[in-house]
């Protein structure tokens, strides 16, 4: 069996990895903060625990039985796959949570390892989980990434509208993968959707501007 004060401080250090990295995701405003984190920690640290206490029991009881306790801790990860899914949210193009869904799986890994009495595994992943999610954020934030948007025109007229537009995202180097059309008969009003994407963020407010300002142009969004 597991000593009393070996359990204690089992669970205690899986607060505090726990707390520190839902502490990060709370500063940033996600669903899986500070309270969350901490307690997936902890209770990967408990399921761990038990199935630990469980295999002794039963082998005191009758050594002939094989139990493996690793069970458990699997079944604990399944459960944790579940609740990750629940935070991530796909909205137009883009889908946000996979980060935080990802800190929730790591969480609880390191909980298991913590449980397990792999000390220095669990502290050294740690400290990996802390470097990703708070020096590598720094640097994701320089690296021109590749986004993905949907322009939405309105207009009442149809002659050389495509033209025009194609021609403007081509002045800002915007790539166009594919155009889509629609017709509202009861306004009267032609629909244009762009599916575009570019490297520079800057350029999308440019671009709505320019649109924006044409004469035969109704409305005008960008979405994704």
């Amino acid at each position: 069996m597991i000593p009393a004060n070996e359990i204690i401080f089992r669970l205690l250090l899986g607060t505090i990895i726990g707390g520190v990295i839902g502490f990060e995701r709370e500063v940033h405003g996600r669903a899986a903060g500070f309270r969350t984190q901490l307690i997936v920690c902890v209770a990967s640290v408990l399921i761990m625990i038990v199935s630990e206490n469980y295999y002794f029991h039963l082998q005191y009881l009758d050594p002939t039985l094989r139990i493996d306790p690793a069970r458990i801790a699997a079944g604990a990860l399944i459960g944790i796959g579940f609740l990750g899914a629940g935070v991530i949210i796909k909205s137009g193009l883009s889908v946000r949570g996979l980060t935080t869904a990802a800190s929730i799986w790591i969480v609880s890994a390191i909980g298991l390892a913590i449980g397990a009495g792999l000390y220095l595994e669990g502290i050294f992943t740690s400290a990996i989980t802390i470097v990703a999610l708070v020096i590598l954020r720094r640097l994701e934030r320089k690296i021109r990434i590749l986004r993905f948007k949907t322009i939405t025109v309105s207009t009442h007229i149809t002659e050389n509208i495509e033209q025009t537009i194609i021609a403007i995202l081509s002045e800002f180097r915007v790539h166009i993968h594919s155009v889509d059309y629609e017709k509202d008969k009861i306004k009267g009003e032609f629909i244009y959707n762009f599916s575009v994407s570019t490297r520079d963020k800057d350029a999308i407010k440019d671009i709505f501007l320019r649109i924006g300002a044409l004469g035969f142009v109704k409305t005008v969004r960008i979405s994704g």
